[in-house]
C-alpha cells in the first residue's frame, strides 16, 4: 500500500511540475520577445492601430555570430519555400530591426554563415547567392526608426530624409567630392562625383562637347537614349541625364560604399544592385548607346579583358564608353602601364578613340563586323562561338570573347532605331526575332495605353500628380505598360521573367530599361524602393512553377514603399488567393474591376489594386513626427 501511495504522490508532484513549467513557458512566450530579442526593446512589437505582432529573430536574418547558422532549425520560423508543407502564417512576424535593409540574395550574413567558398578577387561575394529553402524567411521587413514617407520627385533628386537611409559615412568619406551632405534631418545631393566635383551637369555637357554633339546635349538629337553607369556612386550622373531625355541604368554592388543604390532609388533615380564579376549582367546584347565609368575602381584588364568584353556585348553598334580615371591622364609609371595595356586591348576589340580631353577618354565601338574580319588569325580576344546566345544572361558566365553583330545589324551599319521619342512607339527591328509583326506591336501598345488609363482612373482618389515615381512592371512583355506612362513624370523597371520570351531587347530598343529575373527568388534591390508594382498574370505563371506564391507576396511587400500600390491583373482564383493575406500583410484593397472591356482575350482577368499601409515599430514611432 505504501508503494502505491508513493506512486500516486509522485504522479501528483509530476503533474504539478508540468503545470508550473507550462505556465513559465507561456510567460516566456508572451513576454520573452523583448527579453530574448535584440537589445533594442523598443522595436519588439509592430504597431498598426491597436494591433501588435511579435518579432521574429532568425538565423537566416542574420546573427553576426557564426553560431547562429548552427542553431536548431526549429528555433526559427522559416517559410520553407519550394515544396514546403508549412502553412503561411496568418500573422507574419516582423524581422529584427537590424534587418530593415535585408536583400535576400545579396546577404553577407548568409555567405558567412554557410561558409561559401567564393573568389573575392573576381567579386563573387557581391554576386547573387540566394538562401536555400530552409533559410528563407516569412517575416515583414520593418522600416528604420523614424521612417517617413519619401520626399517626392523632383525635389527628391536633391534631398532625402536621413531617417529613411540612416547612413552618413559616404558624406564624410566623399566630403571633398560633393557626393552628399548631411543637413539637419535631410541628406542633400549637390550633384558631385569623384571626377565631377563641380556638378554632373557640367561634366555631362563636357562629354557632349568632346563628341561634337549639337548644343552640348548628350542625347545627340535623340540618338543617344540608354546609358549604363557602372560604379555609379549615388547616381548623380544618371540623375542629371534625365533632363536630357536620357535614361541611365545606374549600377553598383553592395560593397564598401554601402547603400549607394539605396540612395539612388530613394532619390527616384533608376538603379540596380549588380557587379561586373563572373556572371553576365541581366541585360540583353546591344542595349546601351553609352557605358560610363567615373573612377569606378574596376580592373578592366583582368582575365583577358573579360569585363570590357561584357561592356562590348551590351553596347549598340557605334556605342561609346566614357572613361574618367587617372589612367586616362596621369603620368606615373603604373598609370602609364595600365593605359598602354588598355589601349592595346581595346584596339584588338576594334574600338577607336572618339575623343580624349583632360581626365576623360571616350572610345567608340565599330558599326559593323568589318574590323573583326580583318584581324590577324589567332588575335585575342576571339569572336564568340556561333552557338553563343548573347542575350542569354540569367546565371550565364561571362566569356572573354567579342560578340559580333547579327547580319541585319551588320548590313544596316547600326541598330536601325528611330531617335527618341519616336523609337518608343516605332516597331523595333528585333521584333522579327520573335515572329512578331508591326501590327501586333502597335495593337499591344494601344491595348496597354487603354489599360493604364483605366488603372489611373481607379487610382485617382488615392494619388496626386507626384505620388508615384519608381514603378516596376514584374512581367513586362514588350514594354507597352511602361510606354503608356510617357506623359507622366515616372520611370519603369521592366522585368522580364527568365523562363519566358526574352523580350527585354525589344524594351531596350524602345528606349526603356529593365532586367531579367526569376520571381522564385528575391529581387536585387533594397527594401522600400518602388512606389508601384504591376503584376500582370505573374501569379498565374508562378502556379506552373515549383515555388511559393506566399514567398512572392512577402517579397513584393519588401520591395514596396509604405503607402505604395500594387496592381494585380490575374484570374479570379489568383485574386481570391491574394485577398486571403491582405490583413496579414497590412495591405488595404482600394479598387477592383473586371477587364472584359479591354480585349476578348483578356476577359477572364480581374484588376485588383491594393495599398500598403504605413506601419512602424515602437522604436520607429518614438522618433516619428
Amino acid at each position: 500500500m505504501s508503494r502505491v501511495r508513493s506512486d500516486g504522490s509522485q504522479k501528483k508532484r509530476l503533474v504539478a511540475s508540468i503545470c508550473v513549467v507550462t505556465i513559465f513557458l507561456g510567460f516566456l512566450y508572451v513576454y520573452g520577445g523583448p527579453i530574448f530579442g535584440s537589445q533594442n526593446s523598443g522595436s519588439s512589437a509592430l504597431e498598426y492601430g491597436t494591433k501588435s505582432l511579435k518579432r521574429l529573430g532568425s538565423a537566416y536574418l542574420g546573427g553576426d555570430d557564426d553560431t547562429d547558422a548552427n542553431q536548431d532549425e526549429s528555433s526559427y520560423n522559416f517559410r520553407g519555400g519550394r515544396n514546403c508543407t508549412k502553412e503561411f502564417p496568418s500573422d507574419p512576424k516582423v524581422c529584427d530591426d537590424r534587418h530593415s535593409e535585408l536583400i535576400p540574395c545579396l546577404d553577407r550574413h548568409l555567405i558567412y554563415q554557410m561558409r561559401m567558398k567564393l573568389d573575392l578577387s573576381v567579386m563573387e561575394h557581391y554576386e547573387r547567392h540566394c538562401p536555400p529553402a530552409e533559410r528563407r524567411f516569412n517575416c515583414l521587413i520593418p522600416p528604420p526608426a523614424g521612417y517617413k514617407v519619401p520626399i517626392k520627385w523632383p525635389q527628391s533628386r536633391d534631398e532625402v530624409w536621413k531617417a529613411n537611409i540612416p547612413h552618413t559615412h559616404l558624406a564624410k568619406e566623399k566630403s571633398d567630392q560633393n557626393w552628399m551632405v548631411v543637413k539637419g534631418e535631410k541628406i542633400v545631393f549637390p550633384g558631385g562625383g569623384t571626377h565631377f566635383h563641380y556638378g554632373a551637369d557640367k561634366y555631362i555637357a563636357a562629354i557632349a562637347n568632346m563628341l561634337n554633339f549639337s548644343n552640348d546635349n548628350l542625347n545627340n538629337e535623340g540618338r543617344l537614349r540608354t546609358v549604363l553607369d557602372v560604379g555609379c556612386g549615388v547616381a548623380s550622373f544618371g540623375a542629371y541625364l534625365l533632363s536630357s531625355d536620357i535614361i541611365a541604368m545606374s549600377l553598383a554592388p553592395n560593397d564598401v560604399h554601402q547603400n549607394q543604390i539605396q540612395f539612388a532609388l530613394e532619390r527616384g533615380i533608376p538603379a540596380y544592385l549588380g557587379v561586373l564579376g563572373t556572371k553576365r549582367l541581366p541585360y540583353p546584347s546591344r542595349s546601351f548607346e553609352l557605358a560610363h565609368c567615373s573612377r569606378c575602381r574596376i580592373d578592366w584588364l583582368q582575365r583577358d579583358g573579360i569585363l570590357l568584353l561584357e561592356l562590348d556585348r551590351l553596347l549598340r553598334p557605334g556605342g561609346y564608353f566614357a572613361y574618367s580615371s587617372p589612367e586616362a591622364y596621369a603620368q606615373d609609371e603604373e598609370d602609364l602601364r595600365i593605359w598602354k595595356e588598355m589601349s592595346d586591348l581595346v584596339g584588338r576589340m576594334c574600338w577607336r578613340i572618339a575623343a580624349k580631353r583632360n581626365q576623360t577618354v571616350v572610345w567608340q565601338k565599330p558599326l559593323t563586323n568589318d574590323c573583326y574580319r580583318k584581324r590577324e588569325p589567332g588575335t585575342h580576344p576571339p569572336l564568340c562561338q556561333s552557338d553563343d546566345d548573347p542575350d542569354a544572361v540569367w546565371g550565364v558566365n561571362m566569356e572573354a570573347c567579342i560578340t559580333p553583330y547579327s547580319e541585319h545589324d551588320n548590313k544596316a551599319k547600326g541598330s536601325g532605331l528611330a531617335p527618341w521619342p519616336a523609337r518608343l512607339t516605332s516597331p523595333p527591328p528585333r521584333l522579327a526575332d520573335f515572329g512578331y509583326s508591326n501590327d501586333m506591336f502597335e495593337k499591344d501598345t494601344e491595348l496597354w495605353q487603354r489599360r493604364v488609363d483605366k488603372y489611373w482612373n481607379l487610382l485617382g482618389p488615392k494619388i496626386k500628380s507626384n505620388t508615384i515615381r519608381n514603378i516596376m512592371d514584374m512581367k513586362a512583355g514588350m514594354g507597352s505598360f511602361a510606354a503608356a506612362f510617357r506623359s507622366k513624370d515616372v520611370w519603369v523597371m521592366n522585368v522580364v521573367p527568365q523562363d519566358g520570351l526574352n523580350t527585354l531587347k525589344l524594351i531596350y530598343d524602345r528606349g526603356l530599361i529593365g532586367s531579367t529575373h526569376d520571381w522564385c527568388e528575391g529581387y536585387s534591390t533594397y527594401p522600400r524602393t518602388y512606389d508601384l508594382l504591376h503584376a500582370s498574370t505573374v501569379f498565374s505563371n508562378l502556379e506552373k512553377k515549383d515555388c511559393s506564391p506566399e514567398d512572392l507576396l512577402i517579397e513584393m511587400d519588401r520591395i514596396l514603399r509604405p503607402t505604395g500600390f500594387i496592381i494585380f491583373r490575374d484570374k479570379q482564383p489568383m485574386i481570391d488567393f491574394i485577398k486571403k493575406y491582405l490583413s496579414a500583410l497590412h495591405w488595404e484593397a482600394i479598387a477592383t474591376a473586371d477587364s472584359s472591356s479591354d480585349s476578348d482575350q483578356d476577359g477572364d482577368k480581374v484588376v485588383f489594386i491594393i495599398q500598403k499601409k504605413l506601419w512602424l515599430t515602437t522604436g520607429s514611432l518614438r522618433d516619428t513626427e
